[in-house]
């Protein structure tokens, strides 16, 4: 295993202060000291090679556990081991063994081209010309990137600079890259060559861990999903396991030939009416299959048109958190 995390815990300590003059000048002198729990005893381990999506929530405890993996963040208690180190204790040689691409922090120095960068990377990380020139050619043409690079940082694009900032984190050739919201603000087509490059050096054995509220990043990408509710892990397991999580479910969206007055059909449940003629249904596979559904609605309304589809990734995660803080 490349990521092996046992028993990890992080708290801080904070102080609660109540509003208001008096509260503010009792607290000069005595704070009641809070105990927060960012990440909260969880254990998983991540073999090389394979896409991961950590997910959760705002405030779950991803970033948290992100930068504990980083080396950023001393854990308050239990193990972490990342590529054979402990990140926090052995970090100036770890970092060798790591890249990261966060959408909304830039690596690029912004008035001047990313080659120049890229060479401060080959000085910091002491690449060999011979094997900086093979990789950065490799790198640039599969980004499609060769005349970007050379312009100015301030005057690409959005979908150009993500690009860059792949090249800047891969040039020395990580064994794992750490990818936070790495195609946030793009179009569909810089997506596209974005998801298409992760996947292409993941084929050449880098393992990413993806962190991303853009749910097609996940369903495109991950071979795996962690995700992660007030600071506890909640799921582990293949997109497939996430899918039937919570059951053999459909999404039935139907266009009605008249009002449909009132549905009773086993296993199925009305989700959404956006009118009186278009309605979806959510329904059970577990309970009653396709056709028996088709044969009881049949009975019971006329439509003139009929989709159905899988749950939505965004709905099964949405479930699985609000199960996650229930227990």
């Amino acid at each position: 295993m490349i990521i092996d995390i046992r028993n990890l815990s992080k708290t801080y300590k904070t102080y609660k202060r109540e509003s208001g003059l008096k509260a503010a000048f009792k607290a000069l002198f005595k704070r009641e000291a809070v105990i927060v729990k960012a990440v909260d005893n969880i254990s998983f381990t991540i073999p090389e090679g394979e896409i991961c999506g950590l997910l959760g929530p705002n405030g779950a405890g991803k970033s948290t556990i992100v930068k504990m993996l980083c080396g950023a963040l001393f854990p308050t208690s239990g193990f972490i081991n990342v590529a054979g180190f402990s990140p926090a204790k052995e970090r100036a040689r770890y970092v060798r063994q790591i890249g990261a691409v966060f959408g909304q922090k830039s690596q690029l120095i912004w008035d001047i081209p990313p080659i120049d960068s890229f060479n401060m990377n080959k000085a910091i990380y002491g690449i060999a010309e011979t094997a900086f020139k093979e990789r950065l050619s490799e790198l640039t043409e599969l980004l499609g990137v060769e005349d970007v690079v050379q312009k100015p940082t301030r005057v690409l694009s959005l979908g150009e600079r993500m690009k860059c900032e792949f090249i800047m984190a891969m040039l020395h050739n990580p064994r794992i890259v750490f990818l936070d919201e790495p195609t946030i603000g793009l179009d569909v087509i810089a997506k596209a060559k974005i998801r298409e490059f992760i996947s292409r050096m993941n084929q050449k054995g880098t393992t990413f861990i993806l962190t991303t509220h853009d749910l097609e990043d996940v369903e495109q990408l991950a071979h795996r999903v962690v995700i992660i509710n007030h600071g506890q892990k909640v799921f582990d397991g293949s997109l497939g396991a996430l899918q039937s999580e919570l059951g053999r479910k459909k999404i039935v969206e139907l266009t009605l030939e008249k009002a449909y007055g009132t549905l009773d059909i086993n296993g199925a449940v009305i989700a959404e009416s956006k009118s009186e003629l278009e309605v979806t249904l959510e329904v059970d596979m577990d309970v009653t299959s396709i056709g028996e559904f088709v044969t009881a609605l049949s009975g019971q309304a006329e439509f003139t048109d009929i989709s159905i589809k899988g749950l939505p990734m965004e709905k099964i995660i949405t479930q699985i958190y609000e199960k996650g803080k229930d227990e």
